[in-house]
Order: C-alpha cells, then sequence, then structure tokens
C-alpha cells in the first residue's frame, strides 16, 4: 500500500499541512505557523512563514551580531 502524496492548493508542491480555515493542502511555505491558514486565508498582520525561513533569518542576524566582533579583533593590534 502506497503513501498518499498531497499537493499545495497553491503551488503544486508536496504537502503536509492542511489549512484550518478553508482545509485546502497547503506546503510548508504557503501555511502560516502562527494561525495555521494557507497565505490565502491568513489574517495576520505579520505572517509566519515556514520555521525554516524563521531559522535562516535568525542565523543571519547571529552572522551580522558577530561580524563587528571579529573585525575588531583583527585590527587590535597583538601586544
Amino acid at each position: 500500500m502506497e503513501a498518499a502524496t498531497f499537493t499545495c492548493s497553491i503551488c503544486g508542491e508536496v504537502s503536509r499541512a492542511i489549512c484550518v480555515f478553508c482545509t485546502k493542502d497547503a506546503c510548508s511555505n504557503h501555511i502560516c505557523q502562527r494561525c495555521h491558514r494557507c497565505s490565502d486565508c491568513c489574517a495576520c498582520e505579520m505572517p509566519v512563514t515556514s520555521a525554516s525561513e524563521e531559522e535562516r533569518a535568525a542565523e543571519e542576524m547571529k552572522q551580522v551580531s558577530a561580524a563587528p566582533e571579529e573585525e575588531l579583533e583583527a585590527v587590535t593590534p597583538a601586544s
């Protein structure tokens, strides 16, 4: 018996979530992590996208905040 494969109603990619409002299938790129609605139904002021995008943004912020420290260490003369 094969596992059922569902596709996102918005983009056609493989999906594992269902919009709690319209009950259509939605992939991780088109489901709000805050309200669990698809991007067509989401009413959040600032919808949260997939967790991987949040992690990527957090990692970029770490790199940006760490960069000045690294530059200062490189410029400081050794005693």
